[in-house]
């Protein structure tokens, strides 16, 4: 089921997607959605992500759950980040999970199933977009969207996972710095409809974590790297060493990046140990 994704309001106007509250999303024939199964909207709160841990320790939602506000007074992005949004103008949310078939150790697969459910809903609208490891969505040279997974872990198990999104959809003005940041609208000029782009982007987000239920995690693993940024250019990157020219070859199972440097050799990089310099 494709809803229109167009608002009838300028693009400085705020969405009516501000209205909807415990919205159900609709079922395609013969599925069931996991994901997008219940949209729990709240005007404001300070982090989705904290309002979902919350929620599962106090009653245990449906698997698939989503949390979405309007505002953010404390959203956070990686580590030390904090995601910048106006009021009503994009998609700030997270998707409360249980995805125990997931070992500890190959948690990183979330994060890529996620990035890729992004990608399938942007790139009809944006035109091509690339996954910047770990989670950032970039279109060309600036950033859309960014993912922030806190995992639980008991024992072996993956108990609970909250994956908070942030998708800069109607957004024409930024002030932070850093990132370059970009919108849908400012991309295609047009205004977006909040409630059709949760329901559509929570469709496409169902059917990749529906690829992870079915163990296809070669197959998910070869489609994240490939549209990783810059995937097998070569560019400038800065680790503890200092500044080196390499290219990105792959991703570890465990998340880690592969770059290989102008002699051959190749390195593994965790989070924040390497950054590109342009």
């Amino acid at each position: 089921m494709r809803l229109p994704l167009f608002a009838a309001t300028e693009p400085d106007q705020k969405s009516s997607g501000q209205q909807e509250y415990n919205r159900k999303a609709p079922v395609d024939t013969g599925t069931v959605m996991i994901i997008g199964s219940e949209i729990i909207f709240i005007e404001s709160l300070p982090s989705t992500n904290t309002y979902a841990s919350e929620l599962i320790l106090r009653e245990r939602p449906r698997e698939g759950t989503i949390i979405r506000a309007g505002y953010q007074s404390e959203g956070r992005g990686q580590p030390g980040n904090r995601w910048e949004s106006e009021p009503g103008r994009n998609l700030l949310f997270t998707i409360i999970l249980y995805p125990e078939m997931i070992r500890p150790d190959k948690q990183f697969l979330i994060s890529m199933a996620l990035s890729l459910g992004i990608c399938d809903f942007l790139r009809p609208e944006a035109g091509p977009c690339h996954i910047k490891w770990p989670n950032d969505i970039y279109v060309k040279d600036h950033k859309i969207a960014g993912i922030l997974i806190e995992n639980s872990i008991t024992g072996d198990y993956l108990t609970s996972s909250v994956a908070g999104i942030g998708l800069n959809v109607n957004q024409t003005l930024f002030y932070g710095i850093g990132e370059k940041p970009v919108s849908m609208t400012m991309l295609t000029k047009k205004s977006y409809d909040l409630v059709n782009c949760q329901l559509q982007i929570a469709e496409k987000l169902d059917r990749r974590y529906k690829q992870l239920l079915a163990g296809e995690f070669h197959e998910i693993t070869a489609e994240y790297i490939a549209s990783l940024y810059r995937y097998m250019q070569w560019y400038a990157f800065k680790d503890e060493t200092g500044v080196f020219t390499g290219r990105i070859v792959s991703v570890t199972g465990h998340g880690l990046l592969v770059i290989e440097n102008k002699a051959g050799k190749t390195r593994q990089y965790g989070f924040r140990e390497v950054m590109f310099t342009t």
